[in-house]
């Protein structure tokens, strides 16, 4: 037969007498014939000398390896073909080899010299296939021989046959230890190669071999983060994940200060000092003691090395490889600083646009990261919105951030969400929803109540399971406030004859047993039905009606002693031992005997005793211990090969280990970055970073009027920030030199009075344009003209600056002299629409003079802005002096912090608003009023009832009040007291009713699209109404 023909015969093109008709039955097609006679045509096309022919019989061959089909004689027949000029044939025989020399190890030795000889052939390719496929034969005999070719190959000329040799390494070490010591030593030759090929390689042979060496990497540090972004990206990703484990061996805690403020801050931010108080006197002086201590202590200064390695890691968040991303973000939140963290957040979110696996793994680390670091992913809480596509595991992932990012501030909206999601058709995701709003009620104490309202009702639905999961997390709930709760422990005693959930009847049971004493009533008739069905009850649910029993025997023996031996005799003779055992140890610990013990005295403390409400805590809470982006952190188990994440050291250890010469090449690549760096610009735009949930295009009802002032201040801050910007970015690189330093403390000086020389025309230019708006009309249309009229109005309604509050902000004591008082003026602050104007008053109450009062090192809560005064340069002893400075609250009661500083000290202090100084007023008619009340109602609605304080009981001192207590205006022409406004920062509306009746009694009504608002406004508006 030739070779041709029997070529086509392999085909399927013929057939012959007493062979199968390949490719006519699927079942019996030639791959799985056990006929290896038409492969006899192989031996002659391997012994042609034609090249061609033993091309084509090892494509055959390896298209056999394909369809795991072996023979013994293939594997010796392609050995003698691997002597082949052929570079073709000889990369297949090279393929095939590697796949079965483990398998026919005695016949793969006797192809070793074969694979000598090509670890010296001309061809790179030949000489690192032929050092492929020697690592793989898995016999001890042959370890010196492996050993010496790795040596060689790892001073080859070829990139690429070194960055074979760094894959054989751990190969080798995985089949004899012993050669450890010889291996560290091609390792560490290696790790010195300049190539960007080899770097990914040797570092993974070095987290096989030897992790614990860090000293190896110690001289090769810099070169690696300055080849990083040429790195293949598999390759980047075990460097990253090295040296994030390097660094945090060789580099303090960046983060280690903020303890220490916080401290510092506290002490300051709370002195209310009294001259008659000697207890608070002393502690102030020990406070003061401590304040130069702390002040005393090092300021933390970033290595250069550590900041190295962050500027160069952090343009690989761009990169298309996910697996990239998350080791970048994994390294930036272990080690970078506090404030810079947040750089990960748009390019983890942008992760999410990817396949569902990506998903899963990049959730599972964010639901980490917001644990600890809620408020870098705030601003993009619509991006963690469910899809009705998305898998199930994804959407319970989904959940466990929103659950973590819910605060007072956007628990609103994602209650909101929550409520979408109950009507899914996924149950499972639906439980898991529920079980979301009983942690947002936990952890949230303001909206407690109406999360408890909300999965009440869901009591009435009729999916059985979502029943049964609103049973168990309210269960959970009521554990906090039972004594407020009875209605409700009423309601689910009568779910009993409906829910056939076992966990959601023992749930109830539980409840009611719990709480006898609140349902007296109920309870004995819960424990007379719950008798009858108790042999076909599930074990969990037997167990409840015998703890049911045994309390309310314990607390109203009359109506439940024989109903309480009776079902401890049916639990007697139950199939379950527990139950049995169960039912034995009550009757004896509730039914005193003359064998009873002594416990039986005890009875009551044992079942009665009150029990800690459940802590309701995300699985992900202990999850940060796991270095992230691994797969110990992905299964919350340690997996074999897993390296744990050092931790800080106390002292630095010394930085010197890490210099070595520079060489020419990355001197010339130092420069070129340096120049490049005057034009570069930021990752993330702060545009982009800093918009979030709580901006608005309605920047309020007046803002028309004030846009050119606006546009103007807009444009000088951000000339500010990106000046803030260069110099915190010239502060972090320590290697700039000294004459671009001298260049830029120029640039800056001419900034400087540049805008000096601008601010007076700018402040004419604001006072034209307000007054050219305001009293010519005529060039506008009868809309902007009833927005004037709006805008006089609201104007109107705002009390008067001798009716403000002031709060001390800095004592004098604590000041040494300098004494500082705010209040909110209650004034639109002219550069920023969304922002609260705070004035301040300095008074230098010292014999000296007190100079360049300024603010510095601002610490706020994510989405929070600040707009500082411009410095007082001068204040002299018994002077006082106004300043006016801008904060947006972004609609929380949480304090802005920072450093109040002159020429020679500096003071912590923070100020911390109102809820009702967080508000604008607005005009709006009686009709407008019912519209926009009749669209806030349900959840958005809040109504109390009040008995109004006797000096209270007239009109005009209820609108003094509640103007006072809330920067609201009143509703002209209202039936009742109606107050209308809107949040500075979001332009969410506030609608406040006081609705007064006979003998003083009140209703107060408040209507906000966000619910945490509108709960303190209520209280504060009600402590006003009855003082």
């Amino acid at each position: 037969m030739s070779a041709s023909s029997a070529f086509n015969d392999e085909k399927g093109g013929s057939s012959s007498v007493g062979e199968p008709e390949y490719g006519h039955d699927p079942a019996s097609g030639g791959i799985f014939s056990s006929d290896y006679k038409r492969h006899d045509d192989l031996k002659e096309m391997l012994d042609s000398n034609k090249d061609s022919l033993k091309l084509e019989a090892m494509k055959r061959i390896v298209a056999v390896i394909i369809h795991i089909i072996w023979n013994s004689i293939f594997f010796f027949i392609g050995m003698f073909c691997s002597h082949c000029s052929s570079l073709q044939v000889k990369k297949l025989v090279y393929v095939y080899l590697v796949r079965y020399a483990e398998e026919q190890q005695d016949l793969a030795l006797l192809s070793i010299s074969t694979f000598q000889r090509g670890l010296k052939d001309p061809n790179q390719l030949i000489r690192a296939s032929a050092l492929r496929v020697l690592s793989s034969i898995r016999v001890t005999i042959i370890v010196p021989i492996m050993m010496l070719a790795i040596k060689e190959a790892a001073s080859d000329m070829s990139p690429y046959v070194r960055k074979t040799a760094a894959h054989a390494i751990p190969k080798l070490y995985s089949l004899d230890p012993e050669q450890k010591d010889q291996l560290i030593e091609v390792i560490e030759k290696l790790l010195a190669d300049k190539t960007t090929l080899v770097a990914g390689s040797v570092v993974m042979a070095f987290e096989e071999v030897c992790p614990e060496r860090i000293d190896l990497i110690h001289k090769n540090y810099r070169k690696l983060c300055n080849l990083l972004i040429d790195v293949e990206e598999w390759g980047q990703v075990v460097i990253i994940n090295m040296l994030t484990r390097y660094a945090r061996t060789q580099f303090l805690n960046p983060n280690m200060n903020e303890s220490l403020l916080e401290e510092g801050s506290g002490g300051d931010r709370t002195f209310y000092g009294s001259d008659e108080d000697e207890d608070e006197d002393e502690e102030e002086k020990e406070k003061k003691a401590e304040t130069p201590a702390m002040a005393k202590r090092k300021p933390y200064v970033m290595d250069p090395d550590h900041r190295l390695l962050l500027r160069n890691t952090k343009p690989l968040l761009q990169s298309r490889n996910a697996a990239v991303v998350m080791a970048v973000a994994q390294l930036y939140f272990h080690l970078a600083p506090k404030a810079e963290v947040g750089v990960i957040a748009k390019a983890l979110v942008r992760l999410l646009r990817s396949h569902s696996e990506v998903q899963y793994v990049v959730l599972q680390n964010v639901a980490t990261m917001t644990i600890k670091r809620r408020g870098m992913f705030e601003p993009y809480l619509k991006s963690f919105y469910i899809r009705s596509t998305d898998p199930t595991q994804i959407k319970v992932l989904k959940l466990e951030v929103l659950t973590n990012l819910a605060n007072e501030t956007n628990i609103s909206t994602i209650l909101r969400e929550f409520q979408t999601y109950i009507k899914s058709m996924d149950k499972d995701f639906v439980a898991a929803t529920i079980q979301a709003i009983g942690r947002c009620a936990t952890n949230i104490g303001e909206v407690r109540d109406t999360c408890l309202n909300g999965l009440v009702q869901l009591l009435s639905n009729r999916d059985e399971l979502v029943v049964a999961e609103s049973v168990v997390v309210i269960k959970k709930l009521l554990q906090m406030q039972p004594e407020k709760h009875s209605d409700i422990i009423k309601h689910m005693a009568k779910l009993t004859d409906n829910i056939q959930v076992p966990m959601a009847r023992a749930s109830i049971l539980w409840l009611i047993g719990e709480y006898c004493e609140h349902v007296p009533k109920i309870a004995p008739d819960v424990l007379r039905k719950m008798a009858k069905s108790f042999t076909n009850e599930e074990d969990i649910v037997k167990l409840q009606i015998i703890n049911l029993a045994a309390k309310l025997y314990l607390t109203n023996s009359k109506q439940t002693k024989l109903l309480t031996q009776y079902v401890l005799n049916l639990a007697k003779y139950d199939q379950n031992y527990d139950i049995r055992d169960r039912a034995r140890f009550i009757r004896q610990l509730i039914v005193p005997t003359e064998k009873s013990g002594a416990l039986s005295k005890y009875a009551k403390k044992l079942f009665l005793a009150l029990k800690p409400a459940p802590v309701l805590e995300s699985p992900f809470k202990d999850r940060d211990h796991f270095q992230l982006g691994s797969l110990s952190h992905l299964l919350n188990a340690k997996a074999g090969g897993y390296q744990e994440l050092p931790d800080w050291p106390e002292a630095a250890p010394d930085p010197s280990v890490r210099n070595v010469e520079v060489p020419e090449w990355t001197k010339c690549s130092s420069r070129e970055k340096r120049k490049e760096k005057k034009v570069e610009k930021p990752f993330y735009s702060d545009s982009e970073g800093e918009s979030g949930p709580t901006e608005s295009a309605d920047s309020g009802n007046f803002s028309w009027l004030l846009s050119d002032s606006a546009s103007g201040s807009e444009s000088g801050s951000g000339s500010e920030e990106s000046a803030s910007r260069s110099e915190s970015e010239e502060s972090e690189d320590g290697s700039e030199s000294e004459e671009e330093e001298e260049e830029e403390e120029e640039e800056k000086e001419k900034k400087k009075k540049k805008k000096e020389l601008k601010k007076p025309v700018q402040e004419s230019e604001r006072k034209c344009s307000f007054h050219a708006n305001v009293y010519q009309p005529s060039l506008y249309n009868w809309a902007l003209v009833s927005m004037t009229l709006h805008l006089v109005l609201c104007l109107q309604t705002i009390a008067p600056s001798s009716a403000l509050k002031n709060y001390e902000l800095l004592h004098r004591i604590t000041g040494e002299g300098l004494s500082v008082e705010y209040c909110f003026s209650r004034q639109p602050f002219s550069p920023d629409a969304n922002m609260v104007a705070v004035q301040m008053q300095f008074t230098n109450n010292a014999t000296a003079d007190t100079k360049n009062l300024h603010i510095e090192d601002v610490k706020l809560q994510s989405g929070m802005r600040v707009k500082e005064f411009s410095e007082i340069e001068l204040l002299p002893a018994g002077e006082t002096a106004t300043a006016v400075m801008g904060i947006d609250f972004c609609d929380s009661t949480q304090a802005a912090n920072f450093q109040l500083c002159t020429h020679t000290r500096k003071f912590f202090v923070s100020i911390q608003p109102p809820v009702g100084e967080l508000m604008r007023p607005v005009f709006l008619t009686e009709n407008e009023f019912k519209k926009e009340q009749g669209q806030l109602m349900g959840m958005n609605e809040i109504t109390e009832k009040l008995t109004l304080d006797m000096k209270c009981r007239n009109e005009h001192t209820i609108v003094q009040r509640v103007t006072t207590a809330a920067n609201l205006s009143r509703v002209p022409c209202g039936s009742d007291k109606e107050f209308a406004g809107r949040t500075v920062s979001s332009s969410s509306l506030v609608l406040v009713t006081v609705a007064t009746k006979e003998e003083g009694a009140a209703q107060l009504t408040v209507n906000c699209e966000k619910m945490v608002i509108g709960t303190m406004l209520v209280k504060d508006i009600l402590l006003a109404l009855t003082q």
